[in-house]
């Protein structure tokens, strides 16, 4: 069943979005073996205010801008791009989309839906964007529009110090979490996979989970062996989990993109347009910031980006 989770209203009367800059805090709790990931725990006095540009609310469909609300799919079980907290969607891809939503002239609302399902609601009307760490790829670019918003690539955790020896460039035998859907689990095991079999070595045993906070629980409490998943969310599951590492090195680096509907050319360029004023307000860098994931900041917003 589809869990609708709209996200508080953060659009002013005034058609502004203030724009907190939060210090990511890490808090060396095993919370994602059960409760709810913690988001930035602290804000400080300056905001940056997003106003509305009307030139880009015009480029919406009717129906958006008639409603003001622009529904936007999401997967909120991938801490800390997009994940829940106290029943409301968070995340750093929710708080850069509030603010693309605000300079749209509209609000967000977000539905929650299993990840895989999410390309399909946007070809089927049912939401009019989703967000949720897609990773831009030729087979979602024949399906969808794709914004580039974010740079991520792949890292693996294992148990504090390695006590099985993962070797991330050599993974065959070894029990893997990934989470289902995922770049990691369509493209990247797979082709270890292979790798494993033409090498006449054992091979990859993948446990695959719905979400990727199961994946890391399962990590936490020792039932697989290592978990691989997009670098920021490693990072913040290592960040906020007692007992698992890093290891190895990020690899495979793309871009990510907010997906929307094929037919909706005009939308996906006001998504990009409003990127692009987001980035030289200081909107975008205060929202990619806020959860300590900088290294993965765009200074463009391609529609549809080469690959």
């Amino acid at each position: 069943m589809l869990l609708s989770t709209p996200r508080r209203s953060l659009l002013g009367a005034a058609g502004t979005f203030a724009l907190g800059a939060l210090a990511l805090a890490g808090c060396g709790s095993d919370s994602l073996s059960g409760a709810e990931p913690s988001s930035p725990a602290s804000t400080s006095a300056a905001a940056v205010e997003v106003t509305a540009d009307p030139a880009l609310t015009a480029m919406l469909p009717q129906s958006v801008q008639d409603s003001g609300v622009l529904r936007v799919g999401t997967n909120a079980e991938y801490a800390p791009n997009e994940f829940l907290r106290d029943g409301e969607v968070v995340g750093m891809d929710i708080d850069l989309m509030d603010a693309v939503a605000a300079k749209l002239g509209v609000e967000a609302e977000y539905q929650n839906a299993g990840f895989d399902t999410l390309i399909t609601g946007v070809q089927g009307n049912r939401y009019d964007a989703a967000i949720s760490s897609f990773t831009v790829n030729p087979e979602r670019l024949q399906q969808v529009n794709m914004v580039q918003y974010f740079n991520a690539g792949t890292q693996w955790a294992v148990r504090e110090g390695n006590p099985d020896g993962i070797d991330p460039q050599n993974p065959c035998g070894a029990t893997v979490a990934v989470q289902n859907g995922t770049v990691q689990a369509d493209v990247d095991l797979p082709a270890r996979q292979q790798e494993c079999a033409d090498a006449g070595q054992p091979a990859i045993d993948v446990v695959p989970f719905d979400s990727q906070q199961d994946a890391t629980a399962a990590l936490v409490q020792g039932r697989v062996q290592a978990v691989l998943a997009d670098s920021p969310v490693v990072g913040y599951a290592v960040q906020q989990s007692e007992g698992i590492e890093l290891v190895g090195d990020v690899y495979d680096a793309a871009p990510y993109g907010v997906v929307v509907p094929k037919e909706q050319t005009q939308t996906a360029e006001a998504i990009s347009q409003a990127l692009r004023a987001l980035a030289e307000e200081g909107a975008y860098d205060a929202a990619i910031e806020a959860w300590g994931a900088q290294e993965g900041a765009v200074d463009e917003f391609p529609v549809n980006p080469a690959q």
